[in-house]
């Protein structure tokens, strides 16, 4: 009887060898895709905060340069919220603060207006009048702002200070 060889197909220690390398390729894969996914998110973090934060900034200082004078916090004073006084007399006052880790603008008899959404707690929001007698309002203006973190991974945990000034073109 003669044995005939089989050539075709494959033998055990080379279908193991195949599945091992497969399984190694597809888990580098995953685990980069996964990294890529962490550092989007990341970056919509950072990004979101840092916006909020500029606009925040820019309404602030834009209000601040248009009102006729600085109502609260006095002169070398510091203070949670600012009060101005502000040409459009339906505006007037417009009030700056901070209310359950939202930062708002109130102007007149209206309701308040969050500046931040519901993803970003604001904090330590400070107002410094630094102006000296005989010089227009000169206002220095802080705060913080980090975006919630329920679950506690680190792909949301984020914060910036802010820190900006102006001063009153309308003395």
């Amino acid at each position: 009887m003669k044995y005939q060889k089989h050539t075709a197909g494959l033998t055990l220690v080379e279908l193991l060898l195949y599945v091992s390398l497969s399984s190694i390729i597809l888990l580098t894969t995953i685990f980069f895709l996964g990294s890529l996914l962490d550092a989007r998110i990341k970056n919509q973090t950072i990004t979101e905060v840092e916006q909020q934060g500029m606009q925040i900034v820019h309404i602030m200082t834009q209000a601040l340069r248009n009102a006729e004078n600085v109502g609260s916090p006095a002169q070398g004073a510091s203070a949670a919220a600012l009060t101005l006084d502000v040409i459009p007399v339906l505006a007037d006052p417009t009030i700056f603060d901070l209310q359950s880790g939202v930062i708002r603008i109130q102007e007149g008899t209206a309701a308040p207006i969050p500046l931040t959404n519901g993803r970003i707690t604001a904090s330590a929001l400070t107002f410094q009048n630094l102006s000296r007698t005989g010089t227009p309002g000169t206002i220095r203006i802080q705060f913080t702002l980090s975006h919630k973190n329920p679950s506690g991974k680190n792909e949301y945990s984020y914060a910036k200070t802010f820190t900006a000034s102006a001063t009153l073109r309308h003395p």
